[in-house]
């Protein structure tokens, strides 16, 4: 029985008013009724913490952390036998708890679960993003693929996230698991993210900042450079779906433009981090 198993959903969160309800609401009403949900607020300027203690009692204030910080700091206050990471601007369809549930109590071998994610766009450049990701998340990507979804003992068995990282964690984390020699699986519930994207340079400059510490995971991992996770046009996954550019050429226009940016951002980024040692 999946009821038999505590989910312990972790949110860091700063600043988010405007959105974080909306995931609180869709934890609420998932499926699967044993949650407990951990808010880790960023000392947030507006009604952030407020909003989430309307929803769940822990809730915690800890300033000027890093977000592989605040997720530890999440875990570490949480019970469950299994650990959900999510961010303010996601929202969960019903089944996702209780499928990975599901998922993971029929095998002890698998460590992670990836969520596919269904971007929820408005205007073109969200639009453009919601047309990239279509590519990772109809099968799935090893170049893009990161689980969210934990075996609490695979999780600390690794150390929990790698927290001399910001960006790449989400990649980090499940490869440590798996060179322990868990699986990481996927399901086919999907979560819902609001992509708020008004234009470019708040993505790019995400992107360089991100880019940081890459250097770190590159070396941890043993990844080169020059590789689909770092070169977004050296992945597969694009040319074996070549036809969907032909049919949506105004967005393979905008998407060709947002990763030519991304990639110079990130460039710029990892460049600045190994050679100042950021």
């Amino acid at each position: 029985m999946i009821k038999n198993f505590l989910v312990s959903i972790v949110i860091p969160t700063y600043n988010n008013q405007d959105i974080i309800e909306r995931l609180l609401i869709s934890i609420k009403n998932q499926s699967c009724p044993n949650i407990e949900t951990i808010v880790v607020d960023d000392g947030s300027k507006d009604l952030t913490a407020d909003i989430s203690r309307k929803y769940t009692s822990k809730v915690f204030v800890r300033k000027h952390s890093e977000r592989s910080v605040q997720r530890n700091f999440g875990a570490s206050k949480s019970k469950g036998t299994f650990l959900l990471f999510l961010d303010s601007d996601m929202e969960l369809t019903k089944r996702v708890v209780a499928d990975c549930v599901r998922k993971m109590k029929n095998s002890k071998n698998i460590g992670g679960i990836v969520i596919p994610e269904k971007s929820v766009a408005i205007n073109y450049w969200e639009k453009v993003k919601a047309f990239e990701r279509s590519f990772y998340n109809e099968k799935g990507d090893d170049s893009t693929d990161a689980a969210r979804f934990f075996r609490r003992e695979a999780f600390e068995k690794v150390g929990s996230y790698d927290e001399t990282i910001t960006g790449p964690e989400d990649w980090d984390l499940p490869e440590s698991i798996k060179k322990h020699g868990y699986e990481i699986v996927r399901i086919k519930s999907k979560i819902l993210h609001h992509e708020r994207i008004l234009n470019l340079p708040p993505l790019i400059k995400k992107k360089y900042y991100y880019a940081l510490k890459s250097h770190v995971y590159l070396k941890k991992q043993n990844i080169s450079a020059f590789s689909p996770k770092t070169i977004y046009f050296l992945r597969p996954v694009f040319y074996k779906n070549w036809r969907k550019f032909l049919s949506n050429p105004l967005l393979s226009i905008g998407m060709f433009i947002m990763l030519t940016l991304e990639l110079f951002g990130g460039g710029l980024g990892f460049l600045v981090g190994k050679f100042t040692n950021k």
